[in-house]
Protein backbone atom coordinates (compact mmCIF):
# COMPACT_ATOMS: atom_id res chain seq x y z
CA UNK A 1 0.00 0.00 0.00
CA UNK A 2 1.31 3.36 -0.30
CA UNK A 3 1.14 6.57 2.15
CA UNK A 4 -2.22 7.82 1.28
CA UNK A 5 -4.15 4.58 1.08
CA UNK A 6 -2.65 3.16 4.07
CA UNK A 7 -3.47 5.98 5.96
CA UNK A 8 -7.13 5.99 4.78
CA UNK A 9 -7.31 2.35 5.68
CA UNK A 10 -6.27 2.82 9.58
CA UNK A 11 -8.69 5.42 9.42
CA UNK A 12 -11.15 4.04 8.94
CA UNK A 13 -10.87 0.80 10.69
CA UNK A 14 -7.52 -0.72 9.82
CA UNK A 15 -7.34 -3.72 7.69
CA UNK A 16 -6.79 -6.34 10.73
CA UNK A 17 -10.50 -5.71 11.94
CA UNK A 18 -11.70 -5.30 8.15
CA UNK A 19 -10.87 -8.54 7.33
CA UNK A 20 -12.83 -9.94 10.54
CA UNK A 21 -15.69 -9.19 8.73
CA UNK A 22 -17.91 -10.46 6.19
CA UNK A 23 -21.36 -8.34 5.41
CA UNK A 24 -22.53 -5.16 5.90
CA UNK A 25 -25.98 -4.66 6.11
CA UNK A 26 -27.58 -1.36 5.91
CA UNK A 27 -31.63 0.11 6.35
CA UNK A 28 -31.57 3.14 3.90
CA UNK A 29 -33.41 6.02 1.94
CA UNK A 30 -32.07 6.67 -1.37
CA UNK A 31 -33.51 9.26 -2.82
CA UNK A 32 -32.94 12.32 -5.38
CA UNK A 33 -33.75 13.53 -8.94
CA UNK A 34 -31.17 10.52 -10.87
CA UNK A 35 -34.25 8.14 -10.35
CA UNK A 36 -37.19 9.92 -11.20
CA UNK A 37 -35.04 10.66 -14.84
CA UNK A 38 -34.28 6.52 -14.49
CA UNK A 39 -38.17 6.19 -14.30
CA UNK A 40 -37.52 5.18 -10.71
CA UNK A 41 -38.48 7.64 -8.83
CA UNK A 42 -39.58 5.87 -5.66
CA UNK A 43 -38.38 2.62 -5.87
CA UNK A 44 -35.33 2.98 -3.35
CA UNK A 45 -36.82 5.42 -0.95
CA UNK A 46 -36.87 2.40 1.57
CA UNK A 47 -34.34 -0.70 1.19
CA UNK A 48 -32.58 -2.76 2.99
CA UNK A 49 -29.62 -4.45 1.53
CA UNK A 50 -26.84 -6.54 2.75
CA UNK A 51 -22.69 -6.30 1.10
CA UNK A 52 -20.51 -8.71 0.66
CA UNK A 53 -16.71 -7.93 1.59
CA UNK A 54 -15.23 -10.43 0.14
CA UNK A 55 -16.36 -11.23 -3.33
CA UNK A 56 -18.73 -8.78 -5.42
CA UNK A 57 -21.59 -9.49 -4.66
CA UNK A 58 -24.73 -6.74 -3.00
CA UNK A 59 -28.70 -8.32 -2.24
CA UNK A 60 -31.13 -5.81 -2.20
CA UNK A 61 -34.90 -6.03 -0.22
CA UNK A 62 -37.11 -3.49 -1.40
CA UNK A 63 -39.18 -2.58 1.10
CA UNK A 64 -43.22 -3.16 1.05
CA UNK A 65 -42.36 -3.86 -2.72
CA UNK A 66 -42.51 -7.53 -2.40
CA UNK A 67 -39.11 -7.61 -4.43
CA UNK A 68 -35.47 -8.44 -4.01
CA UNK A 69 -32.59 -8.26 -6.13
CA UNK A 70 -29.38 -9.79 -6.23
CA UNK A 71 -26.27 -8.53 -8.30
CA UNK A 72 -23.07 -10.06 -8.82
CA UNK A 73 -20.98 -8.65 -11.70
CA UNK A 74 -22.12 -10.93 -14.74
CA UNK A 75 -26.01 -11.29 -13.56
CA UNK A 76 -28.80 -9.77 -11.61
CA UNK A 77 -31.87 -11.41 -10.39
CA UNK A 78 -35.43 -10.11 -9.11
CA UNK A 79 -36.70 -12.61 -6.89
CA UNK A 80 -39.96 -12.32 -4.43
CA UNK A 81 -38.84 -12.27 -0.97
CA UNK A 82 -38.59 -15.91 -0.35
CA UNK A 83 -36.71 -16.69 -3.24
CA UNK A 84 -38.82 -17.63 -6.44
CA UNK A 85 -37.24 -15.55 -9.51
CA UNK A 86 -39.13 -13.22 -11.37
CA UNK A 87 -36.37 -12.54 -14.17
CA UNK A 88 -32.98 -12.57 -14.49
CA UNK A 89 -30.43 -10.88 -16.66
CA UNK A 90 -27.00 -12.25 -18.06
CA UNK A 91 -24.22 -10.32 -18.58
CA UNK A 92 -26.13 -7.04 -17.62
CA UNK A 93 -23.84 -4.69 -18.41
CA UNK A 94 -24.32 -5.11 -22.24
CA UNK A 95 -28.60 -3.85 -21.67
CA UNK A 96 -26.82 -0.38 -21.16
CA UNK A 97 -25.50 -0.12 -24.81
CA UNK A 98 -26.83 2.70 -26.77
CA UNK A 99 -28.18 4.34 -23.45
CA UNK A 100 -27.51 8.14 -22.78
CA UNK A 101 -28.71 10.05 -19.49
CA UNK A 102 -31.62 11.02 -19.95
CA UNK A 103 -32.72 6.87 -21.02
CA UNK A 104 -35.18 5.15 -18.47
CA UNK A 105 -34.36 1.80 -16.91
CA UNK A 106 -36.58 -1.05 -16.14
CA UNK A 107 -35.99 -3.33 -12.68
CA UNK A 108 -32.88 -5.17 -13.85
CA UNK A 109 -31.03 -2.59 -14.59
CA UNK A 110 -31.64 -0.48 -11.64
CA UNK A 111 -30.57 -3.83 -10.18
CA UNK A 112 -27.51 -3.94 -11.68
CA UNK A 113 -26.42 -0.16 -11.63
CA UNK A 114 -27.47 0.03 -6.99
CA UNK A 115 -25.39 -3.24 -7.05
CA UNK A 116 -21.93 -2.22 -8.11
CA UNK A 117 -22.60 1.67 -6.70
CA UNK A 118 -23.18 0.52 -3.57
CA UNK A 119 -20.84 -2.62 -3.50
CA UNK A 120 -17.83 -0.05 -4.16
CA UNK A 121 -18.60 2.74 -1.60
CA UNK A 122 -19.18 0.68 1.24
CA UNK A 123 -15.93 -1.63 0.22
CA UNK A 124 -13.79 1.47 -0.31
CA UNK A 125 -10.96 1.99 0.88
CA UNK A 126 -10.48 -1.41 1.91
CA UNK A 127 -11.03 -2.90 -1.15
CA UNK A 128 -8.00 -1.02 -3.06
CA UNK A 129 -5.58 -3.43 -0.86
CA UNK A 130 -7.09 -6.58 -3.05
CA UNK A 131 -4.68 -7.86 -5.95
CA UNK A 132 -5.18 -6.20 -9.38
CA UNK A 133 -5.97 -2.61 -7.95
CA UNK A 134 -3.35 0.17 -9.07
CA UNK A 135 -3.58 3.57 -6.64
CA UNK A 136 -1.21 6.38 -7.47
CA UNK A 137 -1.37 9.85 -5.05
CA UNK A 138 -2.52 12.50 -7.06
CA UNK A 139 -2.31 16.58 -6.40
CA UNK A 140 -4.43 17.79 -3.33
CA UNK A 141 -7.23 20.42 -3.29
CA UNK A 142 -8.07 22.40 -0.89
CA UNK A 143 -12.33 22.62 -0.14
CA UNK A 144 -13.70 24.56 2.73
CA UNK A 145 -10.35 25.60 4.56
CA UNK A 146 -9.22 21.61 4.28
CA UNK A 147 -6.69 19.91 2.42
CA UNK A 148 -7.83 16.74 0.61
CA UNK A 149 -5.20 14.59 -0.75
CA UNK A 150 -6.38 12.53 -3.27
CA UNK A 151 -6.08 8.53 -4.66
CA UNK A 152 -6.50 7.94 -8.08
CA UNK A 153 -7.49 4.30 -8.27
CA UNK A 154 -7.45 1.82 -11.23
CA UNK A 155 -9.95 -0.98 -10.99
CA UNK A 156 -9.05 -4.64 -12.53
CA UNK A 157 -11.10 -5.38 -15.60
CA UNK A 158 -13.27 -8.33 -13.48
CA UNK A 159 -14.44 -5.73 -10.98
CA UNK A 160 -17.37 -4.22 -12.01
CA UNK A 161 -17.95 -0.20 -10.76
CA UNK A 162 -19.16 3.14 -12.38
CA UNK A 163 -15.43 3.41 -14.39
CA UNK A 164 -12.16 1.79 -14.14
CA UNK A 165 -10.10 5.08 -13.03
CA UNK A 166 -11.77 6.82 -9.92
CA UNK A 167 -10.35 9.39 -7.96
CA UNK A 168 -11.05 9.58 -3.51
CA UNK A 169 -10.65 12.02 -1.67
CA UNK A 170 -9.69 12.51 2.11
CA UNK A 171 -9.66 15.11 4.74
CA UNK A 172 -6.84 15.93 7.31
CA UNK A 173 -8.47 13.06 9.57
CA UNK A 174 -7.90 10.02 6.89
CA UNK A 175 -11.64 9.69 6.38
CA UNK A 176 -13.23 9.65 2.98
CA UNK A 177 -14.60 13.14 2.26
CA UNK A 178 -15.51 12.98 -1.36
CA UNK A 179 -15.69 10.44 -4.68
CA UNK A 180 -14.96 11.62 -7.84
CA UNK A 181 -16.27 9.70 -10.92
CA UNK A 182 -17.75 9.31 -14.02
CA UNK A 183 -20.12 6.64 -15.08
CA UNK A 184 -20.16 4.72 -18.31
CA UNK A 185 -23.44 3.08 -18.57
CA UNK A 186 -25.03 6.69 -18.24
CA UNK A 187 -22.79 9.23 -19.35
CA UNK A 188 -19.27 8.82 -19.76
CA UNK A 189 -18.45 12.18 -20.15
CA UNK A 190 -20.22 13.70 -17.37
CA UNK A 191 -18.04 13.87 -13.88
CA UNK A 192 -19.86 13.02 -10.53
CA UNK A 193 -18.92 13.67 -7.30
CA UNK A 194 -20.51 12.35 -4.23
CA UNK A 195 -19.78 13.77 -1.01
CA UNK A 196 -19.27 11.67 1.98
CA UNK A 197 -20.85 12.57 5.64
CA UNK A 198 -22.32 11.68 8.81
CA UNK A 199 -19.51 9.30 9.88
CA UNK A 200 -20.76 6.00 11.92
CA UNK A 201 -18.32 3.69 14.06
CA UNK A 202 -20.25 0.33 13.49
CA UNK A 203 -17.79 -2.20 15.82
CA UNK A 204 -14.88 -0.31 14.95
CA UNK A 205 -15.32 0.05 10.94
CA UNK A 206 -15.84 3.81 10.33
CA UNK A 207 -18.94 4.35 7.64
CA UNK A 208 -20.44 7.36 6.29
CA UNK A 209 -23.60 6.64 6.39
CA UNK A 210 -24.48 9.87 4.36
CA UNK A 211 -23.84 10.68 0.75
CA UNK A 212 -24.83 13.15 -2.14
CA UNK A 213 -24.60 13.67 -5.41
CA UNK A 214 -25.23 17.35 -6.68
CA UNK A 215 -26.07 19.13 -9.99
CA UNK A 216 -26.79 22.32 -11.04
CA UNK A 217 -29.72 22.86 -13.20
CA UNK A 218 -30.10 26.96 -14.31
CA UNK A 219 -29.69 29.14 -11.36
CA UNK A 220 -30.04 26.49 -8.69
CA UNK A 221 -28.22 23.68 -7.37
CA UNK A 222 -30.45 20.31 -6.93
CA UNK A 223 -29.83 16.97 -5.22
CA UNK A 224 -28.98 13.79 -7.94
CA UNK A 225 -28.52 11.48 -5.30
CA UNK A 226 -28.90 11.07 -1.68
CA UNK A 227 -28.21 7.91 0.28
CA UNK A 228 -29.16 8.27 4.32
CA UNK A 229 -27.97 5.11 6.16
CA UNK A 230 -30.47 4.56 9.07
CA UNK A 231 -29.15 2.18 10.13
CA UNK A 232 -26.01 -0.16 9.99
CA UNK A 233 -24.81 -3.70 11.00
CA UNK A 234 -21.04 -5.40 10.31
CA UNK A 235 -20.98 -9.40 10.82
Amino acid sequence: MNDLLASAVASHGGVDRWNRIRTIAVEAAITGAFWQIKGQADALTKVRFEVDTTRERLSMDFVGQDRRSVFEPDRVVMQRPIGTVVEARDDPERSFDGHQFETPWDDLQLAYFTGEALWTYLNAPFLFTWPGFVCEEIAPIEVDGETWRRLKVTFPDHIKSHTREQVFCFGPNGLLRRHDFTIDIVDPGTESQLYAADYRNVDGIIIPATRRAYATVGDDQIVLVAIDMADITVY
